[in-house]
C-alpha cells in the first residue's frame, strides 16, 4: 500500500523547518570566523546583498519546482524534463556525503555539550583545549559512537514524518535557538571593551572589498541557505497551493541572516575582549579549541555557562540542518524506489555509517586513509578522506547543482512557468522581472565564478 505523502500543517511550521535547514553549523560555527577573516563590515554587507539577490533567487526556483511537481529532487526534474534528472541526482549525492560527515561533527558537538554539563574539565596548560580536541577526534571509537547517537536521533525524528516529526520538532528547536542566541549575544556585546569588536563588525572598509572576500561571501550565502542541493525542492513539495512562497522565502532569508549576525554578535565581541582579533580563527579549531579558551577567560566567571549555551546552540543548529538533509534523502529513496520511509532509512544506515567512519578515522593522518583529488592549480593529489569529502561537496557538487537549477529554470522550464506556480491563488510577485533576470544571468554567473575559484584556483570555501 502506497504511503500518504507528507504535508506541512501550517505556514509557520514550514518557515521554521526551512529556516532550520538554512540555520546550521555554517551560521553559528563558520560565519563568525568568516566575518573575522574577511574584513568584518565589508564581508557582512556583501553577504547580505548576496542573500537578498542570489540566495533568494535560487530558493524561489527550488520552491517552485517542488510545489509544481510534489516530488523529491530527483523525481521533480524527471517529471518536468527527463533529460535534467541528473540535476536532482547531483543534489542527492551531495546530501548523502554531507550527512555522513555532518553527523560526525554533530557528534563532536554532542560530546562538548556533555563535557560542559559534567564540569568542562579540559585539562591544564596552554595547549589543553587543542590537546583535548585532537585526542578526542583522532580516537578510533569514541567519535563514531557520538556520531551514531546523533544520527540515531535524526532517524527517530524523521521516522515520525513531515508534520509530526520535522515540523513539530522545528517549532520547539527554532524558537529555543533564537532565545538562547539572543541571550548570549546581549551578554557578549555588554562586556567592557566589546565596542572594539562591534566596530570591527559594522565598519565598512573599502580596502577589505577583495575578490577573495566576495567569493567567500557568495559561497557562505549558498551553503548557509541550503540552496543547490534539492532540500528546498523537497520542502517545497510538501506545500499546499495556498502558501505564499514569496513571503515564506523572504522570511527564511531574513531569519537565516538574523541568526548569522546574532552568532557573530555572540562571538566576535567576546573574542576581542579576551584574546583580541587574532583569536578569530577558522575551521574546527575555532569552535572546539579557540572558543572554549575564550569562554574560560570571560569576565565575571560566566565562561562555563557561556560555553554550555554555545554548544547547545550549535547542537540545535546541527539537528535542524541534519533533519532537512535526511528528509530529502528519505523522500528520494522511498518515492523513486517505491518503498516505505522506514525501509529507506534502513537501507541508508550502513553506507552512511561507513562513510562517517571513514571521515572520522581519517582525522588522524598517520592512518593513511586517503583519496585522490584534482584541481587545476595543484593537479592530482592524495588527500585525507575527510578533506576530499568536504572539497567534493562544497567546491564542486553544491555549486554545480545550484548552476544546474538556475539553467533549468532560466532556460529550459522557463521563468514564466515558475512565476505561474509562484503566483497561484492570487499571490503577487512584484519582483518577477528582476527575479527572471537574476535566475538567468546574475545567479548563474555568480555560481560560475565560484566554480572557477574552487575548481581552477583550488580555493576551499568550507
Amino acid at each position: 500500500m502506497k504511503e500518504k505523502r507528507g504535508q506541512w500543517n501550517s505556514r509557520l511550521g514550514f518557515i521554521l523547518a526551512a529556516a532550520g535547514s538554512a540555520v546550521g553549523l555554517g551560521n553559528i560555527w563558520k560565519f563568525p570566523g568568516k566575518v573575522g577573516a574577511n574584513g568584518g563590515g565589508a564581508f557582512l554587507l556583501t553577504y547580505m546583498i548576496v542573500v537578498a539577490i542570489i540566495g533568494f533567487t535560487v530558493m524561489m526556483a527550488e520552491f517552485a519546482i517542488g510545489r509544481k511537481t510534489h516530488k523529491n529532487a530527483v523525481g521533480a526534474f524527471a517529471m518536468l524534463n527527463k533529460k535534467w534528472k541528473f540535476a536532482g541526482v547531483i543534489g542527492i549525492v551531495a546530501l548523502f556525503i554531507i550527512l555522513s560527515y555532518y553527523a560526525v561533527v554533530g557528534g563532536w558537538v554532542t560530546k562538548y555539550v556533555i563535557t560542559y554539563l559534567t564540569g568542562a574539565q579540559f585539562g591544564n596548560g596552554s595547549n589543553a583545549y587543542a590537546t583535548y580536541f585532537t585526542n578526542f577526534i583522532t580516537s578510533p571509537v569514541e567519535p563514531i559512537l557520538w556520531d551514531l547517537l546523533f544520527l540515531g536521533v535524526c532517524i527517530f525524528i524523521i521516522s515520525k514524518g513531515v508534520s509530526a516529526g520535522i515540523e513539530k520538532v522545528s517549532k520547539v528547536l527554532m524558537p529555543g535557538l533564537f532565545v538562547l542566541l539572543i541571550g548570549i549575544a546581549i551578554r557578549s556585546v555588554t562586556f567592557p571593551g566589546a565596542d572594539e569588536g562591534l566596530r570591527f563588525m559594522f565598519t565598512f572598509r573599502l580596502e577589505d572589498l577583495t575578490s577573495d572576500m566576495i567569493v567567500a561571501a557568495v559561497g557562505q550565502a549558498f551553503f548557509s541557505l541550503s540552496v543547490g542541493m534539492g532540500i528546498l525542492i523537497t520542502y517545497g513539495s510538501y506545500l499546499d497551493k495556498e502558501t505564499d512562497m514569496v513571503n515564506s522565502a523572504k522570511w527564511i532569508c531574513i531569519l537565516d541572516t538574523f541568526v548569522a549576525i546574532l552568532a557573530a554578535l555572540a562571538i566576535i565581541p567576546s573574542v576581542f575582549v579576551t584574546v583580541g582579533p587574532d583569536g578569530l580563527g577558522m575551521g574546527g579549531g575555532f569552535a572546539f579549541v579557540a572558543l572554549p579558551h575564550v569562554f574560560e577567560t570571560l569576565p565575571g566567571g560566566i565562561g562555563h555557562i557561556f560555553g554550555l549555551v554555545f554548544f547547545v546552540l550549535l547542537l540545535l543548529a546541527a539537528l535542524t540542518s541534519a533533519l532537512s538533509i535526511l528528509e530529502s534523502l528519505v523522500a528520494c529513496v522511498s518515492e523513486e524506489f517505491h518503498i516505505s520511509r522506514k525501509k529507506s532509512m534502513a537501507i541508508m544506515v550502513i553506507p552512511l555509517t561507513l562513510l562517517s567512519c571513514g571521515y572520522s578515522l581519517s582525522q588522524l593522518s598517520t592512518r593513511g586513509i586517503n583519496l585522490p583529488w584534482f584541481d587545476f592549480s595543484n593537479g592530482f593529489q592524495m588527500l585525507a578522506m575527510n578533506a576530499v569529502m568536504e572539497k567534493l561537496t562544497d567546491n564542486v557538487l553544491i555549486p554545480l547543482g545550484a548552476l544546474a537549477f538556475c539553467i533549468f529554470v532560466g532556460w529550459v522550464w522557463k521563468p514564466k512557468n515558475a512565476i505561474a506556480e509562484i503566483e497561484l491563488e492570487g499571490v503577487t510577485f512584484p519582483l518577477k522581472k528582476a527575479w527572471s533576470f537574476s535566475i538567468r544571468y546574475i545567479a548563474s554567473i555568480a555560481i560560475i565564478v565560484i566554480l572557477y575559484f574552487t575548481v581552477v584556483k583550488g580555493i576551499v570555501l568550507s
